[in-house]
């Protein structure tokens, strides 16, 4: 049975795979929801529940894992991509980080296929808190002057940073308040303090209906987190 352990290094795997695919973000924290937010949880459950004997799955090696961390890229890539990258980039990716395994064309396609199947086919990415997040940004950048120093980057850092740490998965679930959370964290990180004169918080409660204490709440525990010793 898959482990956080594989969790969080599976994880990282999928950010340098995005990172040497040169993917976009939106594709990139698309296949994150996909793999870390339901793909993965929802393993247990399908392989227990006798609905597949598959030797992707029988059993559930690290190996096998990366290949379902390049199914999620290629399937967001074909949901986003008006060119999506051919299934040759992510074999030929394969080829040269996936050590233990080789996997043939085949096996992406068998795999593509199962990957849907645990997710009962719901592929849908537009409930993720990356877009909430870059609509926030886009706003804040025209009501208020001081939106032009918030760190977009900063803002990407964080979310990566809170999928790599799985007890801070559950963030997740709520999307809307996490994307809010995570620019009010950009905003006190990267505005300098003698600029903080724009109401940010009530602002984000204002667009996203969220609660003011869940948000204070979130941007706590996010910050401790982010400003914890490595």
């Amino acid at each position: 049975m898959a482990s956080w352990c594989q969790r969080h290094r599976t994880v990282e795997f999928l950010i340098q795979s995005a990172k040497h695919l040169q993917v976009s973000p939106i594709v990139k924290y698309s296949a994150l929801s996909l793999f870390a937010d339901r793909f993965f949880p929802s393993l247990p459950a399908f392989i227990e529940g006798g609905n597949s004997a598959s030797w992707l799955l029988q059993p559930l090696t690290e190996s096998n894992l990366q290949l379902f961390v390049l199914i999620s890229l290629w399937i967001s890539s074909k949901i986003h991509d008006s060119q999506p990258l051919s299934v040759a980039s992510y074999k030929s990716l394969a080829d040269s980080s996936i050590k233990e395994q080789h996997f043939t064309t085949r096996n992406f396609l068998e795999a593509e296929v199962l990957f849907m199947q645990v997710l009962n086919f719901e592929i849908g990415t537009a409930n993720i808190a990356f877009l909430f997040l870059e609509e926030l940004w886009i706003k804040i950048k025209e009501v208020a002057k001081v939106g032009e120093l918030i760190s977009f980057e900063a803002c990407l850092e964080i979310m990566d940073l809170l999928y790599e740490k799985e007890e801070m998965s559950f963030l997740y679930r709520s999307p809307r308040s996490l994307a809010a959370s995570i620019l009010v964290v950009s905003y006190v990180m990267t505005v300098p303090k003698l600029k903080w004169e724009f109401p940010v918080l009530a602002w984000v409660n204002f667009e996203t209906s969220c609660k003011e204490e869940d948000i204070i709440k979130m941007v706590t525990e996010i910050l401790k987190h982010v400003l914890e010793p490595s």
